[in-house]
């Protein structure tokens, strides 16, 4: 028996290739052309099955797309069957003699039940579409298309009748093969629907996103990398400790040395970085990879199948059909050329948004653990810009890190092809190519070492904005805004200088790169004619030597950015490297045990602590029986807060050893509120309890609040509780603890903000031996002297040590420092009977201020909770995605920025460079068809001579485009990030307060980055390529114009792919930057409140949070890649065809057109693919980053204040002279819709008057300064100083000459001078004058560096006393008519106040002051007090009249013990 028959049968190429009607034998066609597919098939199916069981998503339905496949896939299975039995049983004897006749149709039936159950497996695992079986179906298909033509051929020449079983059984199988095919280009819906096509009918929403896939999720991706991450860095920590003896050894080493190992420990750690991340994304990127070189096979076996095309239209005796192969041929390449390079894309983008996740996930983290010595040299606005800016500098990385290593082979296998077309002329293209290396990565090394630069300046300008919206009341109030305005300009025209840099030096390599393949082509063509005469220079040699340098041109044009990239990711790794391994909190700072009663809750055994591991120890020990109340008293910045942070763990224990049994809740010194409701500020991630909710409510008098707030509860708090009072911020957060039922409670003086009643309220309610905390380990720091009696244990602190400790009366008996400090400035007895009347005096108070509550609890309606509106307590107004196309009103304001100059010169540039690329082309055409004349071209030195010259010209041209792009775009830039600071700078306080900081943030730190280098990379990208095409177009329809009934239709198509996709991608790109915004709010957020989420042992719920906002963010984004790869596929789809009408037009006019026009043509038409689809992606690109445009012009049209300064104001310089303040029927509200906060308020404040305000919280007290200093305008009514009504002038000329020392005291990052004087206006002596008067002078004199003391992010290296007191020697500094103090002494000791008292009434007794206070010792000597109560005022007089007239000021009076 014989398998295929007689020899005659084997393969024949006089019959197969060298025939006008080729064909090939029975046996190739049933076995090579049958099983292929089926090898295919067998061979992969296993590992895809595999493939899907590892990363399934879920059962899908069953779809009519996938019955359609299944049934289909049964008749297919069934015609091998049939075929099978027909040859069985009707042509027994052509087996003997053709046995594959017999095998092909069972082995072809079987594959395809082996497909229809891959069909099956992937709907089970959740596979919606499927590369693997489009790949058989093609495979099969084309395949069968041999056969076809040759049943079809002796169909018609013997009819059907021979054999019309086998006939309709195959053509049958072919139609249905087809059918497959067809059917597999389509994806079974998802459970969801489909966004994409939803995305072009009508604007995208978040809710019409497809929820992320479980392997991109955060949980996922963080939960495997973080443990690789914590051993590599340990890893690292352990090589640094071993080199720690030789650098103590070598502790004298010069400062380039030291200097030297502080830049090696920073590149190990981001190595280390480097590592972990491709040890957990590196085996995907590896698949990514195998495409890539897949795609590089069909791409340089494109030139080759041209080659052949060209040598068929020089042949005229080649037959017709082999010039169709060719171009049918090359069609295909170029389609496998783009499936894959477009699966290595997906596989790319896919990495980059892990390693994205990935990396924010491990920040987030950072910022959880960090110490406080680390956390000061990292400021909010750089962890921000770690998140934003270095993140995606290494999604880019993971995009074209390929192009580093395969851009080089790419360019050697281009240059051996080459040298096989024109010998050793290809040399000349090589030196070319070595001259081009270095330039380029000299260029990028420099580019390397300005982006540092420009990084640094970023992160400074980032950091300045974090503080100036962090501190922008304090802007306000002092009229500050044009100082740091100053101050963030000098960052950003640094920033834009090193950018004009970078960009000019891009702009060079951008132009070698581009003239790259005429530089080559040049040198080689011109060394090759003019080496010999006999070398002539033909259609195929040159346009297949086109065909590689235009290959060559793409890695040589990626290579540069790619180097770019690299170079900046390196950057980047190394920023994240060196704060990822910056040091953490010690866990064994602290021990925790569980809670036991029969011992002390907390205990110092020989403790000593410091706040960085150089610093000088600032604590001792100490013990704190379990239950009791122990009170720490000193002066400022005796080490009161650090004692608590020690029983935190946030210091650094230097010996000793500290235990705290049982669960802590802390109450810092500075309220931390979150961006939320008031509800979820105080439950802090636990559930509501109904009845402890409200005890604690009330424990902590805030009930009355509630009734005050617009939506009770539910209100939203703005960014750290901008809407809320310094009181009631404070008892929120000391409500927050209180409700989490801890067992150690660390109290950081949070009696100090709230008024004299209001703290004995809360301290009888909660604090106090009667309290709701009495039960429970309490350590209490404060400086309210009326307190301390009913103390279990005192501790006084003395610069860091306990100088003295035991109960009241025991430090009283003794007769020591603390015994004399209490009878200087408080009275015991008074304070005993105060205590003892205080439930009757409290009635009487509340008759007066309606503080009903100190008696009984008065529940919640729960109808009230249920029926709250929804947006009633809406304060901050998220960052919402506008919806369509970006308005084309955006393009022409961000152009006319540019200037119509500028515009004209870059398009007529572009113009030019096309126009001189075209010419030379053009006229390699024409040399190319010069006929030969003894062996040789005539005048080839002026054929290369004017091919130089027309090269050059464009090479020129393109740099000239390049760096007016560049500088048009960083005038644009420079335009628009003024106008953003300005307009943010000029917005009304309320406008912060409803604007989350991340959202101002995201436009500072992301946006203006997209505005400074993603638009101009795109428009250059754009534009050139858009020149390219018309260029393309232009020789393709020379070549044959009937080529334009091809294009046309290509071109409405184009525009349709265009607009679907822009559509989508546009909104995409706004739903990815506002689901941005929410991550830096949460971030900035978690960073200033980490001690208190580590306190509450609160980390896995914030960490769910980053996680959850991070996600949101991928939604958007994996969307938008995803599309643009639909967009590439498409339109590359699309430019093959017009590759393939060129050749079959060039074929169909074989006899007409020249070699020369062919090659021009067929070579241009090659790079159309490529065009394309980056113009829609560089447009979109361009249109997304227009986005950030349109973001940033969103707060042009926000409210503004008034003026700052009214020109030709008749203002006098020394206005006001005398501080004479008069209100008439004043009202103002805080935001439109709110009850009124101050209500007809009529008063006449003489000069130098000494008036107290006072009141609960809540009152209206700081009101009144807020519409002195028009921080809010006025509602009704008016305020006159000196008889000029303040609404008619400008606002700095209003705050400048008026001074206020704030409740909350803010500090900038910088010098202590300049944020004593930021207009370096006064000289030394005078600041230190005010210094000594603030009762600074001594503490800063001890300064290694003094007034240049560096001030860290919102001054969190001096404590809240220290902070308290610049502030008021700014305020002496300026020393105005006219003084407000907003409780500005509540966080300091009795002492200091008192002399801060002295000094007040001193300096400032020429002025009227307005002092709103808690402590009512600080006014009992002031000519007026005004008491107030709702917005009204209740009583005015002098204190001495209040208390004989027995209203509410003399009960507060008897409340705080001064009577």
């Amino acid at each position: 028996m014989c398998f295929c028959g007689n020899r005659d049968e084997d393969v024949d190429w006089n019959q197969t290739w060298y025939t006008h009607s080729p064909e090939l034998s029975n046996c190739f066609q049933n076995t090579i052309l049958v099983w292929s597919p089926c090898i295919y098939l067998w061979v992969l199916a296993p590992f895809y099955c595999l493939h899907l069981y590892c990363h399934g998503r879920g059962r899908l339905p069953l779809s009519s797309l996938c019955s359609a496949k299944l049934l289909l896939g049964f008749f297919l299975a069934s015609f091998g069957f049939v075929e099978f039995f027909y040859i069985l049983l009707e042509r027994r004897l052509e087996i003997q003699q053709h046995l594959v006749f017999l095998l092909s149709p069972i082995i072809r039936s079987l594959t395809v039940v082996l497909a229809v159950s891959v069909v099956h497996w992937e709907r089970v695992r959740g596979c919606r579409s499927s590369i693997f079986l489009f790949f058989f179906w093609l495979l099969g298909v084309v395949c069968s298309l041999i056969p076809l033509h040759a049943k079809v051929q002796l169909a018609v020449e013997q009819g059907l009748s021979p054999d019309i079983v086998r006939y309709l059984a195959f053509f049958s199988y072919f139609t249905l093969q087809l059918a497959q095919l067809f059917l597999s280009c389509f994806a079974d819906r998802a459970p969801s629907g489909t966004a994409f096509l939803k995305g072009y009918r009508s604007p995208l929403q978040a809710e019409d996103l497809w929820s992320l896939r479980e392997e991109d999720t955060s949980v996922r991706i963080i939960s495997d990398l973080e443990e690789e991450w914590t051993a590599e860095r340990t890893k690292l920590q352990q090589q640094d400790s071993k080199k720690s003896p030789s650098i103590a050894l070598e502790s004298r080493l010069p400062d380039q040395a030291q200097l030297l190992r502080k830049i090696q420990k920073e590149q190990s750690s981001g190595f280390c970085l480097l590592r972990t991340l491709a040890r957990s994304f590196g085996p995907y990127f590896l698949t990514g990879t195998l495409c890539l070189l897949v795609h590089d096979v069909f791409m340089f076996s494109v030139p080759q199948v041209l080659s052949l095309l060209l040598g068929f239209m020089k042949d005229e005796e080649a037959p017709i059909w082999k010039g169709y192969l060719y171009a049918g041929l090359m069609f295909l390449l170029s389609c496998l050329q783009s499936v894959f390079n477009h699966q290595y894309t997906y596989t790319c983008f896919t990495v980059g948004m892990r390693v994205k996740t990935a990396v924010m996930g491990l920040v987030y983290r950072k910022s959880l653990v960090m110490n406080s010595s680390a956390r000061r040299t990292c400021t909010v606005g750089e962890i921000v810009n770690l998140v934003s800016t270095d993140t995606q500098k290494l999604m880019d990385f993971v995009v074209y890190f390929n192009a580093v290593w395969l851009a080089p082979i790419e360019v050697t296998l281009c240059l051996f092809f080459l040298w096989q077309h024109l010998g050793p002329s290809a040399l000349a293209g090589i030196a070319t190519v070595i001259f081009i290396f270095p330039l380029n990565g000299f260029i990028a090394r420099k580019r390397s070492k300005l982006q540092e630069v420009q990084m640094k300046y970023m992160d400074g300008r980032v950091k300045l904005m974090n503080e100036i919206l962090n501190g922008i009341k304090i802007l306000k109030f002092y009229a500050w805004e044009k100082a740091f305005l100053q101050q963030v300009l000098g960052y950003r025209e640094k920033e834009l200088k090193t950018l004009k840099k970078s960009q000019i030096l891009y702009s060079v390599s951008i132009a070698s790169f581009n003239s790259s393949s005429f530089l080559i082509a040049f040198a080689m063509f011109g060394v090759y004619v003019l080496i010999d005469d006999k070398n002539v220079l033909d259609a195929q040699k040159i346009f297949v030597s086109m065909a590689l340098i235009n290959i060559l041109k793409t890695p040589l044009s990626q290579l540069p950015f790619a180097m770019s990239t690299t170079m900046q990711a390196l950057v980047s790794l190394k920023r994240l490297g060196k704060f990822l391994c910056q040091d953490e909190l010690n866990p064994e700072n602290i021990v925790r045990e569980p809670f036991k009663s029969d011992v002390d809750g907390v205990v110092f055994d020989n403790g000593t602590f410091s706040w960085s591991k150089e610093g000088a120890p600032c604590l001792k020990s100490v013990r704190v029986p379990c239950g009791s109340l122990v009170a720490v008293v000193g002066h400022v910045g005796s080490g009161k807060s650090s004692l608590l942070s020690a029983m935190l763990g946030e210091t650094e224990k230097r010996s000793g050893s500290v235990s705290i049994k049982g669960s802590i809740a802390y109450v810092p010194q500075q309220a931390w509120i979150q961006n939320a409701s008031l509800l979820d500020n105080i439950l802090f991630g636990k559930e509501k309890k109904k009845s402890w909710y409200q005890r604690v409510l009330e424990a902590c008098a805030l009930l009355p609040d509630l009734d005050n707030l617009p939506a009770g509860d539910a209100t939203e708090i703005g960014e750290k509780g901008l809407n809320l009072s310094g009181g009631q911020k404070q008892r929120v957060s000391l409500a927050r603890a209180v409700y989490r039922k801890a067992d150690v409670y660390l109290l950081d003086d949070p009696l100090s903000a709230v008024d004299a009643h209001v703290g004995q309220h809360i301290f009888n309610k909660v604090i106090g031996p009667k309290g709701v905390l009495r039960d429970k380990t309490r350590v209490l720091v404060t400086h309210g002297m009326s307190f301390l009696p009913q103390a279990d244990l005192i501790l006084v602190l003395v610069n860091g040590e306990i100088s003295e400790r035991g109960s009241y009366k025991e430090l009283l008996n003794r007769n020591g420092a603390f015994a004399d400090f209490i009878h200087t400035f408080a009275n015991s007895e008074r304070k005993k009977c105060f205590s003892e009347d205080f439930q009757r005096v409290s009635y009487g108070f509340c008759k007066y201020c309606g503080d009903r509550n100190s008696i009984a609890i008065e529940p919640l309606p729960d109808s009230d909770e249920e029926h709250i509106p929804e947006d009633l307590g809406k304060l901050t107004k998220t960052d919402k995605a506008r919806i369509g196309r970006v308005k084309l009103e955006m393009y022409i304001e961000y152009f006319r920025t540019i200037g119509l100059p500028l515009i004209f010169s870059i398009v007529f540039l572009y113009a030019f460079q096309q126009a001189a690329s075209l010419s030379y082309n053009y006229w390699l055409s024409l040399w190319a068809d010069q006929p030969v004349i003894n062996g040789t071209q005539l005048n080839t030195d002026l054929k290369l001579g004017v091919y130089g010259a027309l090269g050059f010209a464009q090479g020129i041209a393109i740099f000239g485009t390049t760096v007016a792009i560049s500088l048009g775009c960083i005038i644009a830039s420079r335009h628009l990030h003024l106008d953003l600071l300005n307009n943010v700078l000029h917005s009304p306080m309320s406008f912060f307060e409803c604007t989350p900081s991340g959202n101002l943030l995201n436009r500072f730190a992301k946006e203006i980055d997209a505005i400074d280098n993603m638009i101009p990379d795109g428009l250059k990208m754009m534009l050139s390529y858009f020149f390219k095409l018309m260029e393309v177009c232009i020789i393709v329809l020379m070549a044959t114009p009937f080529a334009a009934v091809i294009i046309l239709p290509m071109v409405f198509f184009y525009g349709f792919i265009q607009s679907f996709y822009v559509a989508t991608s546009c909104q995409l790109r706004r739903l990815e930057s506002v689901s941005r915004s929410p991550i830096y709010t949460h971030l900035n957020e978690t960073v200033q409140g980490a001690s208190v989420i580590r306190a509450f042992n609160e980390q896995p719920r914030f960490i769910m949070g980053a996680n959850d906002k991070v996600d949101q963010n991928q939604t958007a984004y994996f969307p938008r890649f995803v599309a643009t790869r639909w967009l590439g596929v498409n339109l590359e789809f699309l430019g093959n065809g017009i590759v393939l009408a060129a050749s079959i037009l060039s074929v169909m006019a074989k006899g007409t057109l020249s070699p020369g026009m062919v090659g021009l043509a067929v070579s241009h038409s090659l790079q159309v693919t490529g065009f394309l689809s980056w113009i829609v992606r560089s447009w979109t690109d361009v249109e997304n980053n227009i986005v950030s445009v349109e973001r940033v012009k969103e707060y042009a049209d926000t409210p503004k204040e008034a003026d700052w300064s009214i020109e030709g104001s008749s203002l006098p310089p020394s206005w006001p002279q005398t501080g004479l303040i008069e209100f008439q029927d004043y009202g103002l509200q805080y935001r439109k819709g709110l009850e009124l906060a101050l209500k007809g308020i009529s008063v006449r404040i003489q000069e130098r008057e000494k008036v107290g305000i006072v009141g609960r919280t809540g009152a209206g007290k700081s009101s009144l300064a807020l519409g002195i200093f028009r921080i809010l305008e006025a509602t009704k009514g008016k305020i006159y100083i000196d008889g000029i009504n303040i609404a008619e002038i400008g606002l700095h000329d209003l705050r400048s000459r008026i001074t206020i020392i704030p409740q909350d005291p803010v500090l900038f990052s910088g010098s202590l001078r300049m944020n004593l004087d930021p207009f370096d206006v006064y000289s030394d002596e005078e600041v230190w004058n005010a210094l000594e008067l603030a009762h600074l002078k001594n503490f800063v004199s001890e300064l290694p560096e003094k007034l240049d003391h560096e001030c860290s992010e919102g001054g969190e290296n001096l404590s809240l006393g220290q902070r308290q007191l610049v502030c008021l020697a700014r305020a002496l500094l300026r020393k105005t008519k006219i003084l407000v103090l907003d409780e500005a002494t509540a966080a300091l000791d009795l002492e200091t106040d008192t002399l801060i008292q002295t000094t007040i009434r001193s300096q400032f007794e020429d002025c009227a002051v307005l002092t709103i206070a808690h402590r009512l010792n600080t006014i009992m000597d002031y000519t007026k007090v005004i008491v107030m109560d709702k917005g009204h005022i209740v009583e005015m007089d002098s204190p001495s009249n209040l208390i004989s007239k027995r209203g509410q000021f003399y009960f507060m009076c008897r409340e705080a013990g001064l009577m």
